[in-house]
């Protein structure tokens, strides 16, 4: 049954969206963007960054290392890659 106060085209659940950079683009159609988190310690109450690298499919192989990306969760395209590249936010120097 559908809640009355949502919009009827709003879905409940909506795909991760991330930001990255790129840090291989070795493989046809596929780069490895790096997605870095800040999470406070449970303990300690320190800041620490975690890093993990998502396969992304890119369709144009337009990406190169370096660039920074907007990346969104997608069904699953190969054995690895569940995200594909929105956009390209900032080219690599």
């Amino acid at each position: 049954m559908a809640d009355e106060n949502a919009p009827a085209t709003e879905r409940a659940n909506r795909r991760k969206v991330r930001e990255g950079l790129v840090v291989s683009n070795g493989m046809d159609k596929t780069a490895v963007v790096a997605v870095v988190e800040r999470v406070r310690h449970p303990r300690y109450a320190k800041t620490v960054q975690r890093t993990k690298r998502l396969y992304a499919h890119d369709e144009q192989n337009d990406v190169r290392v370096g660039d920074r990306v907007r990346i969104q969760e997608t069904r699953p395209l190969s054995k690895l890659k569940r995200w594909r590249i929105l956009e390209v936010l900032e080219r690599a120097k």
